[in-house]
């Protein structure tokens, strides 16, 4: 009564053979490209970070218990110039795990990521990152030498790949 037989023509006609590979390849391409920029970014990030793209996240947590309760980083705080340049780098305080909080300027405000103290030995290490404009994770890897109250070592600048012996003097 009701029913209705469908014919063969009330189905639906796939799309002509020469287009069904469009949508596939279109999405073979979006999957490749996106693994490609995350691949490209997670390799970046581990190498500014001074970690090679092939260490393990272990290596990463590794060099946090080396930094004692008892270490006392308060003697790095104050305003450090980079004379090369007059870029300076602020270390306003000193946090707990050696994390510091930084500000740095060029000479304009360039956000600071990342900024913490280390020691390796008789060595108090610094290493900062910058995260901003024209800064997508260029670093410095800083030592700290008491006898000229100065911090010096390599700048990453992450735009050109390109590391720089830097030196900072402590502002009066």
């Amino acid at each position: 009564m009701g029913r209705h037989k469908r014919s063969v023509r009330d189905e639906e006609t796939p799309p002509p053979v020469g287009t069904r590979w469009v949508p596939a390849a279109m999405c073979v391409s979006l999957v490749a490209g996106v693994s490609a920029i995350g691949l490209w970014w997670w390799t970046t990030n581990r190498t500014v970070q001074g970690i090679s793209p092939s260490a393990g996240t272990e290596a990463a947590s590794a060099s946090s218990p080396a930094i004692s309760a008892k270490t006392d980083f308060r003697g790095l705080k104050g305003r450090w110039l980079r004379p090369d340049g007059g870029y300076v780098l602020e270390i306003k305080n000193v946090l707990e795990g050696g994390r510091l909080e930084a500000t740095y300027g060029n000479p304009r405000p360039i956000h600071v990521a990342r900024a913490e103290a280390s020691q390796d030995g008789e060595a108090t290490k610094i290493f900062v990152e910058l995260r901003d404009v024209n800064y997508p994770g260029s670093t410095y890897d800083l030592v700290y030498d008491l006898g000229s109250d100065s911090l010096h070592g390599i700048y990453f600048q992450a735009v050109q790949q390109q590391r720089f012996e830097v030196i900072f003097t402590r502002m009066k």
